[in-house]
């Protein structure tokens, strides 16, 4: 009966690793997730189901760019965070071809403007930041983000929840 009982919780174990690892392949269709893995398959010279140093060496050969440095391949194989699978690259596509970084580098910038710990950011100074700073937005574009933004009665952006729709999507789009 002990033994009966660990098969159990292993084979939970494994469903909710397969799931966590299945998730990206929600993001695509299915006639993407094929060209995905054309590129991969291309890209895995030894098709060993991993891409390595060797395997990108060989493929930016074949495309003609012979002065890779080792360097910037190893850099390219660090954002893998380990040996890259296909569903590691379907995943790194993902991240790349949504345009959004991950939900806590957004936060963490949003903190810097709320030295408070607060949580939230008062809307007219983050709007004349936007408008005026780095990247500037355009008047249309700040209304339109502050049509989907949690905004209080006092006028404070709720920074944790517009990160939520930044890198998830507003429940309201669907």
């Amino acid at each position: 009966m002990a033994s009966r009982r660990v098969g159990r919780h292993g084979g939970t174990a494994a469903r909710r690793a397969q799931r966590g690892s299945s998730n990206i392949f929600s993001v695509f269709e299915q006639s993407q997730i094929q060209e995905f893995k054309e590129a991969f398959s291309c890209i895995d010279q030894n098709r060993d189901g991993i891409i390595t140093k060797a395997d990108l060496k060989e493929t930016y050969w074949q495309l003609g760019k012979t002065n890779v440095s080792d360097e910037e391949l190893e850099e390219m194989l660090k954002e893998g965070k380990g040996p890259i699978n296909f569903t590691i690259f379907l995943t790194l596509f993902g991240e790349k071809l949504n345009g959004t970084d991950p939900e806590e580098s957004i936060l963490n910038a949003f903190k810097v403007f709320d030295p408070a710990g607060t949580g939230t950011v008062n809307k007219d100074e983050f709007k004349q930041l936007l408008l005026t700073q780095a990247d500037k937005f355009s008047p249309e574009e700040v209304e339109q983000m502050f049509a989907v933004t949690p905004i209080d009665v006092l006028g404070n952006i709720d920074y944790k929840s517009l990160c939520y729709i930044i890198t998830h999507g507003d429940e309201k789009e669907d």
